[in-house]
């Protein structure tokens, strides 16, 4: 969980928004201590790009403050050049001017000594594009240049908005280190909506859930992906099953509550080799994912997803499945 402390690096506190009579944020409250590493998650439309904003000072609350570094962040409705001088909101439609030089275009934002720029400079990988122009660049190489053009004004916080979308798997990996050695050689807290399940578990320390402007989940990777709140919240994280009791894969030593329903993941169901407990099912399908195989296999009428490395079977056949009660979470 996610609590309130008065010596944060960050305090969210009440914070909603609204705007002709439609709330897009209700009621948002957290803290971030420094250099933790918090990812928003949730669909488009949830308020997270919002909430970003509002954290950095660049769009006006209706109820509600932040708090940094013991100080209150005033929105655009309160003065006259908007955003926090210590924080820094990198956008995922970032523009860079066209037809400038590199240098040119990160000298212009730069508040630091040489020395210190060369350092950004290199964890951000963009030393040997210096002398380019802004119109020779990849989309990799460009998010890298706004990320060290958003760093040379020396932010002690930085909130990233989908920093790895539309970036091939290359640059993406690029970029993911380049964060990381942000916070670990620059000092640099980090907060970071994103979007894909592996980057968010992979990343964060703490995840926050986001649904129609609230916050309706907060935990570890780990908590959030074995016990989400609803099923939601399970399918943002990857591949679920959500099946009825009725299933028959094991005699619960926990009482299953009324209506509720199994929710477990595909990696979690084994094909049974004698084990007391298993069910019978129809596999219906197969499908290739590069380092593993899922199968569809039907088991009383219901569908369930199993991974497996590579599965000695084919569509048609019959299997057992088995499933260990620790890896069960009711919804």
């Amino acid at each position: 969980m996610v609590y309130f402390s008065r010596m944060s690096l960050l305090t969210v506190e009440g914070i909603s928004r609204q705007e002709h009579g439609i709330f897009s944020l209700r009621d948002i409250s957290f803290s971030l201590e420094p250099f933790q590493k918090i990812a928003i998650a949730g669909e488009t439309g949830s308020g997270k790009t919002s909430l970003l904003k509002i954290i950095a000072g660049l769009l006006q609350p209706t109820a509600g403050w932040v708090i940094f570094e013991g100080k209150r962040v005033l929105g655009p409705d309160e003065k006259l050049m908007p955003g926090h001088p210590a924080i820094n909101y990198l956008s995922q439609h970032f523009e860079l001017r066209n037809n400038y030089r590199v240098e040119d275009e990160l000298e212009a934002k730069n508040t630091m000594a040489p020395e210190e720029a060369a350092k950004i400079f290199s964890v951000c990988r963009v030393e040997h594009l210096l002398k380019r122009m802004t119109s020779q660049l990849s989309g990799g190489e460009k998010q890298r240049i706004a990320l060290a053009r958003v760093l040379i004004s020396t932010p002690r916080l930085l909130l990233l908005d989908e920093p790895f979308s539309n970036l091939d798997m290359g640059h993406k990996q690029v970029i993911k280190q380049v964060v990381k050695d942000i916070s670990e050689e620059l000092g640099i807290t980090v907060m970071m909506v994103l979007h894909d399940a592996p980057d968010i578990l992979s990343w964060a320390d703490t995840i926050l859930v986001m649904q129609e402007g609230r916050i309706i989940q907060d935990g570890t990777p780990e908590e959030i992906y074995r016990h989400p709140v609803n099923e939601y919240c399970g399918s943002l994280f990857g591949m679920y099953n959500l099946v009825d009791p009725s299933a028959g894969f094991a005699p619960f030593s926990r009482p299953v509550g009324k209506d509720k329903k199994l929710f477990f993941r595909p990696e979690d169901v084994h094909i049974a080799n004698g084990e007391e407990h298993s069910v019978s099912g129809i596999v219906e399908g197969i499908s290739y994912w590069g380092s593993y195989h899922t199968m569809d296999v039907n088991v009383d009428g219901q569908l369930i997803c199993v991974q497996i490395k590579k599965p000695p079977f084919g569509k048609g056949d019959l299997v057992q499945l088995s499933l260990p009660e620790e890896a069960i979470w009711f919804l």
